[in-house]
């Protein structure tokens, strides 16, 4: 059986490889001397049962994480749950799914032909979260679903596989807190998502959390290759609650606007 730390840094590497600003993040804050903690990995799916949110969590499920929180996006017609290990040096794990039968007909007749495409067996594989693409999609059908739902186009074109990786803040030593951690991204090239505002979030919920725009990477399609949005880095600032502990949670209305991080500019 894969072990958790092999599963992890698989879903690092092919993250690395989308999103070469993570590595040049990284060097940035190691050249200062600091030591990047991860607070947590997103991963994203349809809301079909045959590779939705429970099956996509089972691997993770199967090497020691538990479910904990859940939360709804009705804006975006998401549901997401997000789960932690026993071993408190491990990343949380953020997983969402797309309520694909709250969009029209002809929405939901491609995400079916997507999944019809992807291997009986491919959901019950230890690699699973880590498989990419199991599929062949059109640009056509990719814009259709754009149309529609980021998120849903997202899937289409990339699969399964880490969003997203996020910075612990709180690990930080050299920044004053996440304004100054933005500061600094900007000074060095790195675009911020301000949907909402560059910092989701205030002390005053236990989170703050920012993060880059996804890199645009090659996609290949039925038609040829184009560039389309792939992952992003995030930033998370944890706060404590009256009761003393470190709030390890998400907050609802935080994250539905990091999900515009990978929104494709028009």
């Amino acid at each position: 059986m894969t072990s958790i730390t092999e599963l992890l840094d698989r879903l690092w590497q092919d993250y690395r490889t989308l999103n070469p600003q993570a590595a040049a993040i990284h060097q940035l804050l190691q050249a200062r001397g600091e030591n990047v903690v991860n607070d947590h990995i997103a991963l994203r799916t349809y809301d079909d049962p045959r590779v939705g949110l429970t099956a996509l969590a089972a691997p993770f499920v199967r090497l020691g994480y538990q479910p904990k929180g859940e939360y709804t996006f009705p804006e975006k017609k998401l549901f997401a749950r997000h789960f932690e290990h026993a071993d408190e040096s491990l990343p949380r794990v953020f997983i969402s799914e797309l309520k694909v039968g709250e969009f029209p007909d002809a929405f939901g007749r491609i995400v079916r032909s997507l999944i019809d495409q992807t291997p009986a067996d491919l959901p019950a594989r230890e690699d699973f979260p880590i498989a990419g693409r199991p599929w062949r999609v059109s640009g056509g059908d990719y814009e259709m679903l754009r149309a529609q739902s980021e998120y849903g186009a997202w899937m289409a074109a990339w699969g399964f596989r880490a969003n997203h990786f996020t910075v612990l803040v709180n690990a930080l030593k050299s920044f004053a807190d996440l304004a100054a951690l933005n500061t600094f991204l900007k000074q060095n090239g790195f675009a911020l998502n301000s949907s909402g505002g560059e910092i989701k979030g205030s002390r005053d919920v236990f989170l703050e959390q920012s993060s880059t725009m996804a890199d645009q990477a090659d996609v290949e399609f039925t038609e040829g290759v184009h560039r389309v949005p792939a992952c992003y880095y995030e930033f998370a600032l944890r706060h404590r609650m009256p009761d003393g502990q470190i709030y390890s949670g998400f907050v609802e209305k935080s994250a539905d606007k990091i999900f515009e991080s990978t929104n494709k500019k028009s």
